[in-house]
């Protein structure tokens, strides 16, 4: 599964383009290793905090650098989004540093937090229900009818380079410390945050294992990567993971992560909320569950990580203060 891509939609080379243009905007993350967690998992362990993104999460990244990629004749119809909160807060965060209008259509039982921080940034927020409206057509309509240039959430190659410094970073500051990783993990609802992590890591550390992480019902990339082509997860209901129930992997990312990805990961929603939790508690981190899940992962024995070096990137840290609240109770 890790043979090299050829032709790939996203290199290396286009990874370290959309450093330089998200760098005067966008946070460098550290990397933490905290003692009590190396200690009880019997692995020396890396965290990469997202949660200290500007936006608190890592969609600050593909959003700034797909936005600033569109030529200024094209600016003026601004941009249009589709997503569950993170990505809505990284293209109206973006848009505003740009100068651009933009307007994100949103589930319309997203985390109130979510909705009213994209609101902040100066977007317009359209509400839909995700069990009987399609969100994708929504946006392109309201597009069409604007002129707007549509920002997809994770399917695109200037998307996924943005989110594919993330993965630059980790192996920087890992080379900087003489360190090779054993494994990467990061979470994954579309595709796009691991498409780019696992470009980057592969092309510095070849050897390196990447696997995504993923709420157990909403196991559309695990079954994926077993069955070697893009497969629904058919799941109802609900995950205390908001930002991690796409229903498919996309088709960029999936181009991508079927050859560089070695493995799919999963954790229920009880597991994640115990890995929220022990964030809270033992590491005085903020996390989201869809942020928390490769802990999760982790934490629950699904990573064989005795004696290993693992990174795990947690994703986000905007999570509903009621939910929240709960889960640390």
């Amino acid at each position: 599964m890790n043979e090299p891509l050829t032709h790939a939609p996203v290199s290396a080379a286009d990874i370290d383009a959309a450093a330089k243009a998200i760098a005067p905007f966008a946070v460098r993350t550290p990397l933490l290793s905290p003692p009590v967690l190396c200690e009880r998992v019997g692995a020396k362990v890396f965290l990469k905090p997202e949660i200290l993104q500007r936006t608190g999460s890592f969609k600050f990244r593909g959003a700034f650098n797909k936005l600033s990629s569109i030529p200024d004749s094209a600016r003026k119809g601004g941009v249009v989004a589709f997503s569950s909160g993170n990505h809505a807060q990284g293209v109206a965060a973006a848009a505003k540093i740009l100068g651009m209008p933009a307007t994100i259509v949103m589930p319309a039982d997203s985390p109130l937090l979510k909705r009213e921080r994209t609101k902040s940034f100066g977007a317009e927020v359209v509400l839909y229900d995700r069990d009987r409206e399609d969100r994708e057509a929504i946006a392109r309509d309201i597009a069409g009818k604007r002129g707007a240039t549509l920002v997809p959430p994770y399917d695109d190659p200037k998307v996924i380079a943005g989110q594919g410094t993330v993965g630059r970073e980790i192996c920087e500051d890992l080379a900087a410390l003489g360190v090779t990783p054993d494994i990467v993990v990061a979470p994954v609802s579309g595709g796009g945050l691991i498409a780019g992590v696992a470009t980057a890591v592969k092309s510095r550390f070849p050897e390196t294992q990447v696997m995504s992480a993923e709420p157990e019902a909403f196991d559309d990339h695990a079954r994926s990567l077993r069955a070697g082509k893009r497969e629904a997860h058919g799941a109802q209901g609900r995950s205390i993971c908001d930002a991690l129930m796409a229903a498919i992997p996309g088709e960029i990312t999936f181009a991508i992560n079927g050859k560089l990805l070695s493995k799919g990961l999963t954790a229920s929603d009880a597991e994640v909320g115990q890995a929220v939790s022990f964030a809270f508690r033992e590491l005085k981190l903020v996390v989201e569950p869809g942020g928390a899940v490769g802990l999760a992962a982790l934490l629950s024995g699904r990573i064989d990580a005795q004696g290993k070096t693992v990174v795990i990137v947690l994703s986000g840290g905007n999570v509903d203060s009621e939910l929240y609240s709960r889960l640390i109770a």
